[in-house]
């Protein structure tokens, strides 16, 4: 699976490094204010609600922030943009260090998200148009692979920190770590270049003229198709993943009275398994195509859910259930990348792929809520079942009517569309 490392050139490499390390700092910076949690509710005596409502504003902004960091990235560069989404996130998570109390708080949390979702969307961009496209699908899925190793990461942190540190200030100590990815764009500055499509849009002056006819390119005629498409495809893959990990960890513990979701064991075992769907999604993307192994990957996590939900489980069989449920779970995001920079042309693909990623994740939202107002008439566990059915059935049904990319190149023009959306090989952009 990791033969293409070998036969790609060393500016390739780089730059798969470059966005690498970017996403797995993105992934470190997230899941801190997520092991902070409790100690920031004993600090500033905040409420469950608060914690959640600075978790959804997050959310929000990360969400607008990818659109609008893919935007930049159309007008500024990829790499220029990368640069400021990482300095962007890593001094806002920095001086969530010194706030003093709940709006404070969810200001700077606010602002760090708007960075975090820029940095994905302008990385994305940056490595696919850079690597070779018969390893774009296997690249992309390991950058997406991170996101596990940033999580890890964090959780290594968080362990050192409060074990050294007494637990009134460690909290403030690991958002003070939180600055060191800035210096990760000394590295980027010395060593990754622009794509060729992005040089040679400047060199034809093809770059779009203005910040606002960027934003709205996405939308022009021969686009809407695979805007629409491709933002329903981010719905249902964002939209069932939070309806299943949202309310999965309540209704094992109140309907099954099973505590091993509160287990590091059981934490490690999704980390691992994440990490481990992202990779083999990529593979199998360049192998099978890209609608296909969204499908695949779609119906499995269905499967997986029922099992979840309807088996009898032991604190055991949880355990190592948590494998697939991990596992599955990653193999759509994963592919996300690849496809979506495939779908657009070179003047709007940084518009068009924060777009499509970040529409489903603010929208994902109503699943976890149809959740909760269906369990009052029914089982938590079934309503579980039948969200997250019908948010990866949209998935599907998104998949199936765009264009099946694998192989593209995206070495066009700001002059060139996508042929067709038909469900057949497109022609190359």
């Amino acid at each position: 699976m990791f033969s293409w490392y070998r036969q790609v050139t060393p500016r390739e490499r780089k730059t798969f490094w470059a966005c690498f390390g970017g996403w797995s700092l993105d992934a470190l910076e997230v899941q801190m204010f997520g092991l902070a949690i409790p100690a920031l509710i004993a600090a500033f005596a905040l409420t469950k609600g608060d914690a959640g409502l600075i978790s959804g504003v997050t959310l929000v902004t990360s969400a607008i922030g990818g659109w609008v960091g893919g935007t930049l990235s159309d007008r500024y560069g990829r790499v220029r943009t990368l640069q400021w989404m990482i300095l962007w996130f890593s001094f806002f998570t920095f001086l969530s260090a010194f706030v003093t109390g709940f709006h404070q708080l969810l200001m700077v949390k606010a602002l760090q998200g708007f960075g975090i979702g820029g940095e994905w969307a302008a990385g994305a961009v940056l490595m696919a148009e850079t690597i070779n496209p018969k390893y774009r699908g296997k690249v992309m899925g390991t950058v997406q692979s991170a996101w596990a190793v940033g999580w890890g990461l964090a959780v290594g942190v968080f362990a050192l920190i409060y074990t050294f540190v007494p637990q009134d200030m460690a909290w403030r100590v690991m958002f003070i770590v939180g600055l060191l990815p800035s210096f990760l764009i000394l590295w980027v500055r010395r060593n990754v270049e622009e794509p060729d499509s992005f040089q040679r849009l400047q060199k034809e002056h093809a770059i779009p003229q203005s910040f606002f006819k960027s934003l709205a390119g996405i939308f022009r005629p021969e686009l809407l198709r695979v805007t629409l498409f491709g933002g329903l495809l981010g719905l249902g893959a964002h939209g069932g993943y939070h309806a299943v990990m949202t309310w999965l960890p309540t209704f094992l513990k109140t309907e099954r009275n099973l505590s091993v979701l509160n287990s590091g064991g059981y934490l490690a075992v999704i980390i691992f398994a994440f990490w481990c769907g992202c990779v083999v999604s990529g593979f199998l993307i360049d192998r099978i195509g890209r609608r296909k192994n969204i499908v695949l990957f779609a119906l499995c996590c269905v499967v997986t859910v029922q099992c979840y939900v309807f088996l009898p489980l032991t604190n055991t069989q949880m355990l190592f259930l948590g494998f697939p449920l991990g596992f599955f779970a990653a193999g759509i995001p994963a592919s996300l990348g690849a496809l979506f920079n495939e779908l657009y042309p070179a003047d709007v693909r940084g518009a068009g792929v924060g777009f499509c990623y970040n529409f489903g994740r603010v929208l994902s939202a109503v699943f976890p809520f149809l959740v909760g107002h269906m369990s009052d008439s029914m089982s938590l566990g079934s309503a579980i079942g039948i969200d997250a059915g019908i948010a990866y059935g949209v998935a599907v049904i998104a998949a199936l009517c765009l264009p099946e990319t694998r192989g593209r190149s995206l070495e066009a023009s700001s002059a060139s569309v996508p042929a067709t959306v038909n469900g057949n090989e497109s022609a190359r952009a």
